[in-house]
């Protein structure tokens, strides 16, 4: 990672960054010499030069009729990150405490089930981060699965570290295996069943109550997901699966 993509973690533009290291390189300068040195026009220049003096990261000190500008120390950056991450700590705090609590008393609550539906990898990507975050806070810590061999080379790839994070917050899970192979790994316990006449059918089906999840490749192996939200149906599943994992 470069300097332009770790200060873009700040918040920081990239001619932004590209006039701050042109003032750490020129020690003490116009307006004019910044512009010259950093390849961005005077105008401009002006304007991100007074983002950064609001921000701390540069100073100034009149010459003449003039300002000449000059870079803080690079250890201000650091200061920026500590602030930065305190604020995103009490920020969190006022989510889980506050704003959540007062958001989810305004939705509706029809008893309805709640469908969405994603698409490629991006979206497969946000339904395994709301299984391990879902099964996560529930109380058995644990969710089961239904997957076939055809889905396996392609479910995780937009998430290739899904298990090592299944793994590190310590939660389990049962896997009945639809046609053979798949591979072991801490916390997960797995069966298997012929894939009988579904043959080369990719499918992979997650129940982790209150929801459930069903993903599917389509033509040219692009990823569609369904997620339903309904305690009654993941239950539901989740019978059958127990039924079904006591007899294999």
């Amino acid at each position: 990672m470069n300097i332009k993509q770790v200060l873009a973690q700040l918040d920081f533009e990239d001619r932004e960054v590209d006039i701050y290291c042109a003032l750490l390189t020129l020690g003490t300068a116009s307006i004019r010499d910044i512009a010259e040195q950093s390849g961005i026009n005077r105008g401009t220049t002006h304007e991100i030069l007074k983002n950064l003096l609001k921000r701390g990261v540069v100073s100034f000190y009149p010459k003449g009729k003039r300002r000449h500008f000059c870079a803080e120390p690079p250890d201000k950056l650091l200061e920026l990150a500590n602030d930065k991450q305190e604020n995103l700590r009490a920020a969190t705090r006022q989510l889980v405490n506050d704003v959540i609590p007062d958001l989810n008393r305004l939705r509706s609550d029809t008893g309805s089930p709640q469908v969405k539906y994603y698409e490629g990898d991006e979206g497969i990507e946000r339904v395994l981060k709301d299984i391990l975050n879902t099964a996560e806070k529930s109380e058995s810590g644990s969710y089961d699965v239904y997957s076939s061999k055809a889905i396996r080379k392609y479910l995780y790839r937009p998430f290739p570290n899904y298990t090592l994070q299944r793994v590190k917050r310590n939660i389990r899970v049962r896997a009945i295996a639809i046609g053979e192979g798949g591979e072991d790994a801490p916390l997960s316990e797995r069966k298997w069943i012929d894939d009988g006449d579904v043959g080369g059918q990719a499918s992979y089906v997650a129940i982790y109550p209150p929801k459930c999840a069903m993903i599917s490749l389509q033509e040219g192996n692009y990823p569609t997901a369904v997620v339903i939200e309904s305690a009654a149906i993941s239950q539901a599943l989740k019978l059958s699966f127990n039924t079904l994992w006591m007899l294999l």
